[in-house]
């Protein structure tokens, strides 16, 4: 079966996003010829291929601007005291992350706090954006296309959840991308099949010639360290070049992102929550240029150096510091404080052990965590660490990983900030590299079962339609978590009936649970998705009516099918886990 004539992929990120594509011949003759987007910061003209995930609307909350431009804008308006009617937001992708409720009653809130938007409108805003922007550049780059030439990458966290995955795609479903044309694809995965078309020149800087980090039977594991969130998966490379995962997607949110959030700590310490409170809330120019000073600072700390480390300070700082405290100079206060600290102008330097320590929490639970991976059984013989997203391009990340895991061979490979989305491109060429996963969770639906005499608890008895006693609430389970799961293939297959003779449907409540083997959807260790609605629109055999129903596994996201078991035909069924 023919690709689609154009790739394009969208990785929208906590910190920063972009966009990137190619044409099917540009593919075919090289795998890594992809078209970038080039950003520009209008007040400091800092270039880059991605932008800040931020954006403005106006007072109608009409999208406005993104990115750059929406930091610079809303800068302005600060300046002319003219942002009270306008809505900011930034880094709000990590608003998603663990959480329950994805529906019309999620809302975003702006960044002063003041004001809140529908999460779905901000999100659907911002990638309409970066779709037009997309197209834009293709058309000046001389692409030719029509409707349905584009397959369209969206590229999401790996633990993220299945009501998390479905809220992107129907945000991009509302910013104009056909679903039909539409694919989610987890970062780490898109970051391991980028790496995979590398030359190995530009795999390690310290790989030799006869390296060959990709053939058969070679065991690895993706740390993709991105601004909000940690992802690691574990895969093994098969005949083909095709990739099976080992051991189940997992991580947690302890990405760049928490760094900053250490350094915010920092400065209340020095010049009191007061002052910084204030600082956030009323200057909202300098708050970003600290932000964007303190980005690229980030990069630059090193393990070894005993240097001081210089951050540039926005001055206003100090002037409310002395406002708040009666003229004193903050610098005076500090240094009592502190030892060899000092805040003198625009300037904040600190010991180089300080702002090490910023790092600490984010890099002990990373460093915890894929020591933890490295303890199961199914992890076993995996020798390679492959370090992608923006997080990993940090020395002292870096020196951990190679620290910790010496017994490994570490790889940071060539543009490791831009991996995921490039080979999200490349993936959309070639969907078929990755086989097999591994579930994440045990996934099941709520159902009444026959009961169990002795065995279930009484209070779930309940009367059946055909008169039987029946248990309610049992968890009957389509996969178990870690189970190896081929694409676009199922564990188990389930006959489901009407409740009623006049019911068009059935509706299924989905659930995950972290336990192998639940017995019943209120046990602690089980979270509701959402709903599995299955269409029975012919009422004519009454309550004889019954659906076969199998939950397909292996791809990035669940997928549904069901036969109508009188008439053997497939009827529609489908999730909705946002409700």
């Amino acid at each position: 079966m023919p690709g689609y004539p154009i790739v394009a992929a969208i990785d929208f990120g906590t910190t920063n996003s972009g966009y990137a594509f190619s044409t099917k011949n540009d593919y075919d003759t090289s795998p890594l010829k992809i078209s970038a987007a080039s950003w520009v910061s209008g007040s400091t003209r800092l270039q880059s291929q991605k932008t800040p995930t931020c954006a403005l609307f106006d007072k109608n909350q009409v999208f406005h601007l993104f990115g750059y431009e929406a930091e610079d804008k809303y800068s302005d308006l600060f300046l002319d005291e003219e942002q009270d009617d306008w809505y900011f937001f930034r880094r709000f992708k990590m608003e998603l992350y663990n959480r329950t409720d994805y529906g019309g009653s999620f809302e975003l809130k702006t960044s002063d706090g003041k004001k809140s938007m529908k999460a779905m409108d901000v999100f659907a805003a911002c990638l309409k954006y970066l779709k037009d922007q997309l197209l834009n550049t293709a058309e000046k780059q001389g692409v030719k296309f029509v409707d349905g030439d584009i397959q369209w990458i969206l590229t999401v966290p790996a633990i993220w959840s299945e009501p998390g995955k479905q809220f992107m795609r129907k945000a991009a479903e509302q910013a104009g991308v056909p679903s039909k044309h539409l694919k989610l694809v987890l970062e780490p995965e898109a970051a391991a099949i980028y790496c995979t078309n590398l030359p190995i020149d530009k795999i390690s800087a310290d790989s030799g010639s006869k390296m060959t980090v990709f053939q058969k039977g070679t065991r690895y594991m993706i740390l993709d360290c991105g601004g909000g969130t940690i992802d690691i998966t574990v895969h093994e490379v098969q005949s083909g070049g095709v990739l099976k995962e080992l051991h189940r997607a997992n991580g947690g949110d302890w990405g760049g992102t928490s760094v900053d959030r250490q350094f915010e700590k920092l400065l209340q310490e020095l010049v009191g929550k007061e002052v910084f409170k204030q600082f956030k809330e009323d200057y909202i120019a300098d708050i970003l240029n600290l932000y964007r000073n303190f980005e690229l600072k980030k990069r630059s700390i090193k393990d070894d150096n005993e240097d001081m480390v210089t951050i540039t300070i926005p001055p206003v700082i100090q002037q409310l510091y002395k406002k708040q405290n009666k003229g004193v100079d903050p610098n005076d206060a500090i240094g009592k404080k502190f030892a060899n600290v000092s805040l003198k102008r625009d300037k904040l330097q600190i010991p180089n052990k300080i702002a090490k320590d910023l790092f600490a929490t984010s890099i002990d639970a990373i460093v915890n965590h894929v020591k933890d991976n490295f303890s199961k059984e199914s992890v076993k013989g995996t020798n390679l660490i492959l370090m992608v997203g923006g997080y990993s391009e940090c020395e002292l990340l870096q020196r951990a990983i190679k620290t910790s895991f010496s017994d490994k061979k570490v790889i940071v490979p060539f543009e490791a900030g831009l991996s995921i989305l490039k080979g999200a491109v490349i993936n959309g060429h070639a969907p078929g590299i990755i086989t097999t996963r591994v579930c994440r969770f045990t996934y099941g639906v709520a159902c009444n079962r026959k009961f169990r005499e002795g065995k279930d608890k009484e209070e779930y008895r309940v009367k059946g339609s055909k008169g039987d006693s029946r248990c309610a609430n049992g968890f009957k389970i389509f996969a178990p978590k870690d189970r190896s799961v081929d694409l676009g293939s199922a564990v188990n297959k389930f006959k489901f009936h009407v409740s009623s003779a006049k019911e068009t449907g059935i509706d299924l409540p989905v659930y995950a649970s972290e336990s192998s083997e639940p017995d019943y959807v209120t046990e602690d260790s089980c979270q509701r998705l959402g709903i599995l609605t299955i269409n029975m629109p012919d009422t004519s055999l009454g309550i004889e009516r019954s659906a076969e129903v199998e939950m397909i596994f292996g791809g990035t996201e669940i997928e549904v099918k069901a036969i109508d078991t009188k008439t053997k035909m497939e009827t529609t069924a489908s999730f909705n886990f946002v409700g």
